[in-house]
């Protein structure tokens, strides 16, 4: 649920905690605060708060000094992660008390507030309501073809089947049909619904509820992918080739290895079935061609087969649907890019 939850979002908030031990913990190698932070960025969400909570716990309570030694750290690994901090607000907070969360506190004298960088300028406060106040919305893509992963799909007494998601690309309007992916099915949409209004179009960044007419709710499932049955419509992939990299994991990767990927709010274990190539994380140069093996650290081109019909797309045509994170051993072991899509029947 996390992770679907997250390949929606536009915004992160980080909870750190400020106790002893539970935020060594979090940002330990294979700790919680980390994996949240690196999913996040790898499921394409750009803006990340951070909330340092449990102040009133620090010893002494309220401690600067422990306060500092937190954002210092949670900076570091935001940074290789790949998010620029100068843009990421840090605020300290006691959620149990209500310190600093919608009035400036009067607990940390020594707080002088949050500052951050944007394209846009710079925007500055004290507390986590004013920071969530200055949240940009993104730029969203209207004249791309219309992608819609499902989140659930609800069975509805006396309306039907009424499936649930997030708009990614294009336009969704009463009257369509699409075509759902990997299902192979198409439907007319009745009507949409957003917080239990109705919508005669709905745009991208929209998380809506739509009926559907003449279908079963046992034929669709999360993870499926709704499109214009007229426009491009969506289509499960045989295989795709994507760049990885290899974050954490114990022993060797070669080929046959099948993790479980998590996109868009799909997850299907899928194969490495070709290691192509061995890539510098840096430049993206070629270091090796069919590497043998790959390793924690490396980053690499490489083929990838569903076990199970599964609807991805290219990250150049559609980003959304276009990102992945790897997970096995119950932790994140890759994050990748998919580069090229080979789709079934073609």
């Amino acid at each position: 649920n996390m992770i679907t939850g997250t390949s929606q979002a536009d915004v992160a908030l980080l909870v750190v905690s400020a106790v002893k031990g539970e935020y060594e913990a979090g940002v330990s190698r294979s700790g919680q605060t980390r994996e949240h932070a690196l999913l996040a960025y790898t499921l394409g969400v750009k803006q990340i708060i951070v909330c340092v909570n449990k102040m009133d716990m620090t010893e002494p309570p309220y401690s600067q000094k422990r306060y500092e030694e937190v954002v210092k750290g949670v900076r570091v690994f935001l940074k290789k992660i790949g998010y620029d901090t100068n843009a990421v607000p840090f605020v300290p907070i006691s959620g149990w008390l209500g310190e600093n969360m919608i009035t400036p506190t009067q607990k940390m004298p020594w707080y002088r507030g949050w500052k951050v960088r944007l394209r846009e300028g710079t925007a500055n406060g004290n507390t986590l309501l004013e920071v969530l106040d200055s949240i940009k919305p993104p730029v969203r893509t209207i004249n791309k073809p219309l992608r819609l992963p499902l989140q659930d799909v609800y069975k509805i007494g006396g309306v039907g089947t009424v499936p649930v998601g997030k708009i990614e690309t294009g336009v969704l309007k009463p009257g369509m049909t699409l075509m759902f992916s990997p299902a192979k099915l198409t439907a007319e949409v009745k009507s949409i619904e957003m917080h239990h209004q109705g919508l005669d179009t709905a745009l991208p960044g929209h998380n809506v509820g739509f009926n559907i007419k003449n279908m079963s709710v046992k034929n669709l499932r999360r993870g499926d992918v709704a499109g214009n049955a007229q426009h491009d419509p969506p289509s499960d992939v045989h295989s795709f080739e994507a760049q990885v990299i290899i974050l954490n994991h114990p022993g060797k990767i070669k080929m046959g290895y099948s993790p479980v990927l998590d996109c868009h709010t799909a997850h299907v274990t899928c194969r490495f079935a070709e290691l192509k190539e061995k890539l510098d994380r840096r430049t993206g140069k070629k270091l090796e061609d069919n590497p043998q093996l790959l390793m924690s650290g490396d980053a690499a081109t490489v083929k990838l087969v569903p076990i199970k019909p599964m609807c991805v797309e290219s990250f150049f045509t559609y980003p959304p649907l276009g990102r992945f994170a790897a997970r096995d051993l119950k932790q994140t072991v890759a994050v990748g890019v998919i580069k090229s899509v080979e789709k079934d029947g073609i």
